[in-house]
């Protein structure tokens, strides 16, 4: 039996009494004693405290650093100003998607990446693979902690904790990040996040992970904040709408069949799928992820794997699906072929032998208020 995982954070999940379970082989709290509904609705309300740690993180360094992120990566990650975030994807010369990840560029000669966990050894030998020998690749996983601050006094709080760069950080503009002390603790701030709502990730080293967390705890608990579990973390971002690897992308899809032209760059140079994904748009795509909504009146929720149906025949698949919590009804992502991509379409669901009606929707499903 294979050993779990742990976050340098583990023993403080027990301690707030967590459920934990085994997720791609770490051991991770899925929730908290408040429950997951209450834990969204921290989040979306006030503030919520969510260990990433089992992410993968890397640096790639050397002289030859820019080239090669700019030919691993779909988005223009490589001409990004110094201390920019980039969301992007990772793809394979197919155009089928290895990753989605964010690159933080601190110069040409160095690049930190933050990779989903499940793909974490992938995703580094994808970069080794790919990397000159004028640029290293240095997997860093083991030795960083990263927490998640989010919500609508999630930037406020961390910008009120002391450190150098106290009462500055609020003014940081989205997908920036900045080298900062907060709470005495050495920390690369980021502001960006995966539920839809403003705030920071914090990467730190291990060793200051429980100090960094009962600081942020400490003042999170006056303002109404919560830690978040896995669960809560999944029904935030499936609300916004933000995709999630092994579900809504994998190899078998591009980014532009999950809509995410936006983050490939098809006019930078050349770049690992650029001659497929050329071909694709050129062509237009067969199948797309959309948006659906089932009627709260119906009483039902479509899930993961769940197919899609035309006239007794399976066209599509749910890729991802819930209950709305911030929204009514229940809500989805599905591959749909083109012709049923249209707002406003309705599409048949089994949902476990029962036809259910849904309805393609545009943009988020949830979309914070703009401040």
């Amino acid at each position: 039996m294979d050993v779990l995982r742990k976050t340098p954070l583990h023993d403080v999940h027990r301690q707030l009494g967590a459920k934990l379970i085994d997720f791609g082989g770490w051991h991770m709290p899925v929730q908290y004693t408040a429950g997951t509904i209450k834990e969204h609705k921290a989040v979306r309300e006030s503030v919520g405290l969510f260990d990433v740690s089992h992410m993968g993180e890397a640096y790639l360094r050397g002289g030859k650093a820019r080239e090669v992120v700019g030919k691993l990566t779909t988005n223009a990650c490589e001409s990004a100003p110094v201390g920019k975030a980039v969301y992007t994807l990772l793809c394979r010369p197919s155009g089928g998607v290895v990753d989605d990840c964010i690159f933080y560029k601190r110069g040409d000669d160095e690049f930190f990446v933050i990779v989903n966990a499940s793909n974490q050894n992938k995703d580094l030998d994808w970069f080794r693979e790919h990397a000159s020998v004028d640029c290293g690749v240095d997997d860093v996983s083991d030795q960083t902690a990263l927490i998640a601050v989010q919500g609508p006094k999630a930037v406020a709080m961390v910008d009120r904790l002391p450190g150098d760069k106290a009462g500055t950080l609020s003014a940081m503009p989205s997908f920036t990040f900045t080298d900062a002390e907060i709470a005495g603790v050495t920390c690369v701030v980021a502001r960006t996040g995966y539920t839809g709502e403003d705030g920071f990730e914090l990467a730190c080293s291990n060793h200051d992970a429980v100090k960094l967390w009962g600081a942020l705890l400490e003042v999170a608990g006056p303002l109404g904040g919560l830690p978040i579990g896995l669960a809560a973390r999944d029904t935030l971002r499936l609300e916004a709408k933000l995709p999630l690897y092994g579900n809504d992308l994998d190899d078998d899809h591009t980014p532009l069949e999950a809509g995410l032209g936006w983050a490939v760059k098809l006019d930078k140079g050349n770049f690992l799928g650029r001659d497929s994904l050329l071909a694709q748009k050129a062509s237009g795509v067969e199948r797309q992820l959309v948006g659906f909504t089932i009627d709260e009146s119906l009483r039902s929720t479509a899930r993961h794997g769940y197919a899609v149906m035309e006239n007794g025949a399976t066209v599509g698949v749910v890729t991802s699906g819930g209950p709305g919590i911030s929204v009514k009804g229940a809500i989805g992502l599905a591959y749909v072929p083109a012709r049923l991509a249209g707002v406003g379409t309705e599409l048949s669901i089994d949902c476990r032998g029962k036809s259910v009606a849904a309805k393609v929707v545009s943009g988020k499903f949830y979309k914070r208020a703009k401040v």
